[in-house]
């Protein structure tokens, strides 16, 4: 087809185009997008990109033996595939009829870039691409797959001496750069398959950032490889034309545009490949974690491992001897993670350090679980691992002389978005338990261990339901005297609870609790609220009406348990009936009788005096509080040896009134003359030591 021009078509055709290669990246932009509408068109672009490819890629190894043999060149290629896009077959022609008759300049290159992208605005942008190389594939694969040497036989000499192909041989100079150019943008255009297999993903934009910026990059990827391929096959058309004088040349500026894109584009879309690995591997490791751990291992390999680290240690160390151990030391373990920052944390250190020490006692097992079955993991999360937060893990270490484990110098991203989603940690200390299966059986036990202390082992959730039922019974009808009381202990204070017949002593107590109170917030400025609560002193009513109601408790916990078969004697009581018993029996103490507890949790029932002689020796042993350990233990320790020492045991009894009649045995009137069951109206348990046999 004839590419002449009349000189005065051609200098008004000059005037109405323009040099793209002085155009920014802003401006193809905007001319681009003026031809792209919604992607309303469709075809096979997969078929098409590997049709396509096939051809250009065999024509450039032709093309480079022909470079390299050129006459010795006798082996011929044959193509095997069939185009999957037949109804493009016109389009394709079309388009390469355009590309054909574009005059040489850059400037006309683009005039028919133009018209190609408004002929292709129904497409999307990759298929604009595949499209237009298929139609380049097209010229480039007769250009190539025609016999090529003056041997050729037949129709197929006679087809390649009618399209020039036998001038080829004799036009090589510039075949070299040429080839190099197609071998450019063929990397163009898998950059752009691979963007569009990025894109297509279903891979959240804010969560790939960097594909919102090749969002914008592609109309203009896109609109330089269709620009290179129209200049591409004009440029074909002059290795099999008789020219005289100097012969066109492809544009320096188009390597130089196609190796800036490549450069630039690759980076972002390795960028891509990045960012959509981490979320991968998130993905991957959050299952771990949360649906599919089954091996306590995998979940802490998930958690702390990062897939660059091949030592599986990383970084993990015995906190007291700071020897570094293995992930595999906790194969079947329980594991408690403590989750920190270095801040604020000494409270958390005392309550762990009191497990860690409480596990080593007796009972060794609890339920089936054994004690020495659960260890400690430290994980400290800080912003950056600089040499203050290195000194300050050191100090924490070294001073509390922790007994567990630590990861030091945690800064694995993937795992820190992990714990904070999974373990919901937002920079307040968190300890989730893990059990040896990878499942978390309790999000954070920090709340138990508080509260029950070692009591709460093995610190399920279910644990910490069970305990506060267990005093449920208590609580009840003390909120039903006074509601306030609900408010305190779901503040987690410490509370004491008291009360008695000798008025002196409550009088002695409450000001030596009130003493206490001021001395723990004012001079040894602890973070320990402790609360005083004497039943009965606004409304003096409530008293008989409490120790009725535990009467009625103690009474109807009786009737079920020998409804339930086994009789009163030798029936092992449960945990409520036996604290039931315990508080009657301390009522009637002489002095009074007095209940320490931290939130739900009632840690003491302890007897008026020795109870009052710890409180007020409080200076005696406050130091033990330094020493991190718990104001309720110490103050137990305490009152323990108080009471061995200062207050001698006294037998205790109970009167219990209203009992139901078909616990015990019935008896007969007396009177024969009567000989019905007698009615039980009270029952009197009363300790036989120091009795004469």
């Amino acid at each position: 087809m004839s590419k002449s021009l009349s000189s005065s078509n051609v200098q008004q055709g000059k005037s109405l185009l323009q040099n793209p290669f002085e155009f920014s990246d802003e401006q193809i932009l905007d001319n681009v997008y003026r031809t792209h509408f919604h992607c309303v068109e469709k075809c096979d672009a997969g078929s098409l990109h590997r049709v396509a490819s096939h051809v250009i890629t065999h024509s450039i190894e032709i093309t480079d033996t022909v470079i390299t043999k050129g006459a010795q060149l006798s082996d011929r290629f044959r193509e095997h595939s069939s185009i999957t896009s037949q109804q493009l077959t016109s389009k394709l022609k079309r388009i390469a009829c355009q590309m054909v008759c574009t005059g040489r300049g850059d400037h006309y290159a683009h005039h028919t870039t133009m018209l190609i992208l408004e002929q292709l605005k129904a497409y999307s942008w990759d298929a604009k691409a595949l499209i237009v190389q298929a139609a380049f594939a097209l010229e480039y694969g007769k250009f190539m797959y025609l016999p090529l040497t003056p041997q050729c036989q037949g129709v197929e000499n006679s087809l390649a001496d009618l399209n020039g192909l036998l001038l080829i041989q004799q036009n090589t100079q510039n075949l070299t750069y040429f080839s190099s150019v197609v071998k450019k943008v063929m990397q163009v255009i898998e950059c752009i398959t691979e963007w569009k297999r990025l894109t297509s993903a279903g891979y959240d934009i804010k969560d790939v950032p960097t594909l919102a910026e090749t969002l914008h990059e592609i109309p203009v990827v896109v609109y330089w490889a269709i620009f290179t391929f129209v200049t591409c096959t004009g440029q074909l058309d002059d290795f099999t034309t008789e020219i005289k004088g100097p012969r066109p040349e492809l544009s320096k500026n188009s390597e130089n545009k196609l190796d800036l894109i490549l450069r630039n584009f690759k980076e972002h879309l390795e960028m891509c490949s990045r960012e959509i690995g981490r979320i991968e591997d998130y993905t991957r490791r959050k299952n771990i974690v949360v649906h599919t751990g089954k091996d306590i291992v995998k979940v802490l390999k998930a958690l702390i491992i990062s897939g660059e680290n091949r030592d599986l240690r990383q970084n993990v160390y015995n906190g007291l001897t700071g020897e570094q151990v293995k992930i595999e030391e906790f194969k079947k373990k329980h594991v408690l993670l403590f989750i920190s920052g270095l801040e604020n944390i000494e409270e958390e250190i005392q309550l762990l350090k009191s497990i860690h020490e409480k596990l080593k006692e007796k009972p060794r097992e609890v339920e089936g679980y054994r004690k020495e079955d659960f260890k400690i993991v430290w994980i400290p999360i800080v912003d950056e691992w600089n040499e203050k937060q290195r000194k300050s893990l050191e100090t924490h270490l070294q001073r509390t002389k922790i007994g567990w484990y630590v990861v030091k110098e945690f800064n694995f991203e993937t795992g820190i978005k992990l714990i904070r989603e999974v373990f919901n940690y937002k920079e307040k200390p968190v300890v989730p338990l893990i059990s040896p299966e990878g499942k978390v059986e309790n999000i954070d036990t920090k709340q138990i261990i508080s509260v029950w202390g070692i009591d709460g082992f093995p610190f399920r959730t279910s644990d910490h339901t069970r305990l506060t039922q267990q005093w449920n019974w208590f609580w009840s009808e003390m909120t039903k005297l006074n509601p306030r009381i609900g408010d305190l202990i779901e503040e987690d204070r410490y509370l004491f609870i008291y009360g008695g017949t000798d008025s002196m002593w409550i009088q002695e107590f409450t000001m030596a609790v009130e003493t206490l109170k001021r001395q723990v917030e004012t001079v040894l400025q602890m973070d320990i609220t402790i609360e005083p609560y004497q039943l009965g002193k606004d409304d003096p009513k409530v008293v008989p009406r409490f120790w009725i109601a535990i009467d009625s408790l103690l009474a109807s916990r009786k009737q079920s348990m020998h409804k339930g078969g086994g009789g009163v004697e030798g029936v092992q009581l449960d945990f409520a009936t036996r604290e039931i018993k315990r508080l009657l029996f301390l009522k009637q103490d002489p002095k009074g009788w007095v209940i320490l507890s931290k939130g739900y949790n009632v840690k003491l029932l302890g007897q008026g005096e020795a109870m009052y002689l710890t409180v007020r020796d409080f200076d005696k042993w406050h130091g033990k509080l330094h020493e991190e350990v718990s104001f309720d233990v110490a103050f137990k320790e305490y009152y323990e040896r108080v009471k061995v020492k200062d207050c001698p045991r006294k037998c205790e009894h109970s009167e219990i009134a209203n009992y139901p009649t078909d616990i015990l045995a019935r008896l007969p009137c007396p009177n024969v003359d009567c000989g019905r069951s007698m009615e039980v109206t009270s029952v009197n348990y009363r300790c036989c030591h120091g009795l004469e046999p």
